[in-house]
């Protein structure tokens, strides 16, 4: 039997948001309508080490193959000189249930699937005319929320804040060399969220960073830092005072994301949910129906989203015949 093995270089080689955001909508949308075979994900957390592993697999029925994700990461690893994520995606034949390829992307796919699902959610929830991007957070997956973004959208400028100022200089000034557009760095989060039409939340936060003051109407808000039940990156306020709130996925935003909190506090039920993300791509629930609503992306990560980019590497890297293949 023949393994194929594709690495970072390669994989980044074979896909991008360009190819990434359209695939991530047709899973989601696949997801609504019972396309899909999605199971629970598993959390492995290590605290003491500062730890966390999630795995996520999922099929999309139709495709060639099921894939299981394993993305790790140790917010310590920068002092080690190791970058904080990493991962690997398997697929197996979906006939067979062989092991057909390794994907060695060292977290680049979550990164990359990310970006496009939070795309996705602000090419159907934000207004068309976009001025003004805020960001919290300037790392590795505000750039892939930037970059995806700007697929969808053209915005007058782009507000980042760091908690480091030097580093959300640093960003803004790679981010406006790299794709061209106007982006500043922010004193505060405040002045990033204030008046922005699309704001982005990537961080890692344990404490509401983003108070519900600070969203005025029309604002659409992409949450994607709280992966974890301990996470939150904006005050239950938000998700309370919103017009319209979609969830990646409800049965583990309630678990992990804003929502969780929001449903915790008392300020939010099931009954208030505007839809899930993939019956907005499906065409079964509409997005934005108004440019004074305000609306709230909660995006924890799905599987079918990782089956969609990783379906997208095996059928391009089997054209150019890409990779190393092992026998075993």
């Amino acid at each position: 039997m023949e393994i194929r093995l594709l690495f970072e270089r390669d994989i980044r080689a074979l896909i991008g948001p360009k190819e990434a955001i359209p695939a991530v909508r047709d899973a989601f949308a696949r997801l609504a309508r019972g396309q899909a075979v999605l199971p629970g994900t598993i959390g492995l957390d290590l605290p003491e080490d500062r730890v966390e592993v999630h795995v996520k697999g999922a099929h999309l029925r139709g495709s060639p193959a099921f894939t299981i994700k394993v993305a790790g990461g140790s917010y310590d690893n920068p002092s080690r000189g190791l970058p904080v994520g990493h991962g690997l995606v398997m697929a197996f034949d979906a006939k067979t249930s062989f092991l057909r390829a390794i994907l060695f992307d060292n977290g680049y796919l979550t990164d990359l699937r990310t970006g496009a699902a939070g795309a996705v959610a602000a090419d159907l929830l934000a207004r068309r005319r976009v001025e003004r991007v805020g960001i919290v957070g300037v790392g590795v997956q505000a750039r892939a929320q930037l970059e995806a973004l700007l697929q969808v959208r053209t915005p007058d400028r782009v507000i980042a804040f760091g908690r480091d100022a030097r580093k959300a200089a640093a960003y803004a000034e790679e981010m406006e060399a790299r794709h061209g557009a106007r982006v500043l760095p922010a004193k505060t989060a405040e002045q990033a969220v204030r008046g922005s039409d699309i704001v982005i939340t990537a961080t890692p936060a344990h404490e509401p960073i983003v108070r519900a003051t600070w969203v005025g109407p029309g604002a659409h808000v992409t949450a994607v830092g709280s992966d974890g039940p301990e996470k939150q990156e904006l005050d239950v306020g938000v998700i309370g005072k919103a017009d319209k709130v979609v969830a990646d996925r409800w049965d583990q935003c309630v678990r992990l994301g804003e929502i969780h909190h929001a449903v915790e506090a008392g300020v939010f039920a099931r009954e208030r949910l505007h839809a899930e993300l993939g019956e907005i791509c499906a065409g079964l629930k509409p997005g934005r129906t108004s440019d004074d609503e305000i609306t709230v992306a909660d995006l924890t990560g799905v599987g079918v989203q990782d089956a969609a980019v990783a379906n997208v590497v095996l059928e391009a890297a089997a054209r150019r015949d890409l990779g190393q293949t092992l026998e075993i």
